[in-house]
């Protein structure tokens, strides 16, 4: 298959391995965090609390992580943030086996883990185009979202529910965090690609990178309108599909944690089949247009979680949400790989990062009262609605935003790819 055409570049096949291995662990975690925290409260404000405790310090370290990225070593600098979540989510573990974690703990450990977070997406994002030849990035972003599902929300969550179900959550813990000294390990043996720091780092020098970075970003209507749309896309969905699908599974459809797994894993086929496509008939014509209408599929999969009153209608949202959502990422990321400059990718990627979750503590922080006022399924409903609705509010609002479909800076370089 084309997309696995970029596994012969050795360096991006470590890359690719040590990633394979912790979106494995971040499968297991995305099932065992909510049980663990039903387990001590079981009521959605516990969980969003957790949630804004995970996401504010990922939003708050994002343009850090992106100056680090472009200044130093990507591959140090991911191997850090790898043993930072290490720490973390061993942790987490440790204190549930032993018996004395408490709700406190994980809002506190998930803070690092969300620390470790900000310091590798943007390293991560950055360094693919280090590795792999131009004409092979739109593969290596097809099998980047490919494993993101495979392992994220099929394999992981399989296992996570079953680990937690015949173990425990802490155990399940104790597994995902060894996945993160796996990846550093892998990404050890990597070549290193230092990077130049142009001159002592400073505080002016901090500001003047941002600024420049961000006046890329503001030049680019088809950047700054997608980052944007994104935000408020993810401000209306993220807090509620995280909080509460887990919860209406369990309170509400009287399923089980391996249910839990299930549903997050038949997304994860929905993921595959997304990644597969694109990969294989390459970057639409019409790739803007193509992005934002299947991110807005994607919203109203969102509704269909609060429409459901059976687990196979809980699969089927999965299924749709994580397929369209998986297509639209392959394009987005190549997208920022080839019309980025190298020197400015991190910062790119951290502004990438930063505006699209910069709300999704708000997000979380918001679930909680909205579910107890008007219902759990109702506020699954809303959140998909007015998700869909933003998307295309941008898509037709925002001058400019299609540009590359027609101005020649993509579809040369397909042509000579293909």
């Amino acid at each position: 298959m084309a997309m696995f055409r970029p596994l012969k570049v050795r360096d991006f096949a470590k890359l690719w391995t040590g990633l394979s291995v912790s979106l494995l662990g971040d499968g297991i975690y995305y099932v065992a965090l909510p049980i663990q925290v039903y387990a001590m409260s079981n009521v959605p404000t516990a969980l969003s609390i957790v949630g804004v405790a995970w996401t504010l310090p990922l939003v708050l370290f994002l343009l850090l992580g992106g100056l680090i990225s472009d200044r130093f070593d990507r591959r140090r600098v991911m191997i850090v943030a790898d043993l930072i979540r290490f720490a973390a989510i061993g942790s987490i573990g440790v204190l549930s086996v032993t018996g004395a974690l408490e709700l406190w703990h994980i809002i506190v450990l998930v803070a690092f883990y969300g620390i470790g977070d900000a310091l590798f997406n943007p390293a991560f994002g950055a360094i693919v185009p280090d590795v792999v030849p131009q004409e092979l990035l739109t593969e290596a972003n097809a099998l980047d979202q490919f494993i993101k599902p495979v392992m994220l929300r099929l394999i992981g969550p399989a296992i996570g529910g079953l680990l937690v179900g015949l173990l425990g959550p802490g155990e399940a813990f104790l597994i995902d965090g060894v996945t993160f000294s796996v990846s550093a390990v892998a990404i050890y043996f990597m070549r290193t690609r230092p990077r130049h720091a142009g001159g002592v780092v400073t505080v002016a020098s901090i500001r003047s990178d941002l600024a420049t970075g961000f006046s890329f970003v503001r030049s680019h209507p088809w950047l700054w309108g997608t980052l944007l749309a994104a935000a408020m896309a993810l401000l209306t969905f993220f807090g509620p599909f995280q909080v509460l699908v887990p919860y209406v599974i369990k309170n509400q459809l009287g399923g089980s944690p391996q249910d839990i797994g299930w549903v997050y894993a038949i997304g994860g086929a929905g993921g595959i089949l997304g990644a597969i496509v694109v990969g294989q008939r390459g970057l639409p014509r019409k790739h803007i247009l193509f992005m934002y209408l299947s991110w807005a599929v994607t919203g109203l999969a969102i509704s269909g979680f609060g429409l459901a009153n059976s687990l196979w209608q809980m699969w089927l949202a999965s299924l749709v949400m994580a397929a369209t959502n998986t297509a639209s990422m392959v394009v987005w990321g190549t997208l920022l790989h080839r019309l980025v400059p190298r020197d400015m990718r991190g910062r790119v990627h951290s502004f990438d990062w930063l505006v699209s979750v910069a709300l999704v503590p708000l997000s979380f922080a918001l679930t909680g009262p909205i579910a107890n006022a008007i219902g759990e399924q109702a506020t699954l409903v809303g959140a998909g609605l007015l998700s869909a609705s933003s998307i295309l509010v941008f898509l037709v609002c925002v001058k400019g935003l299609r540009a590359t479909e027609g101005d020649g800076s993509i579809h040369p370089i397909e042509t000579a790819a293909a």
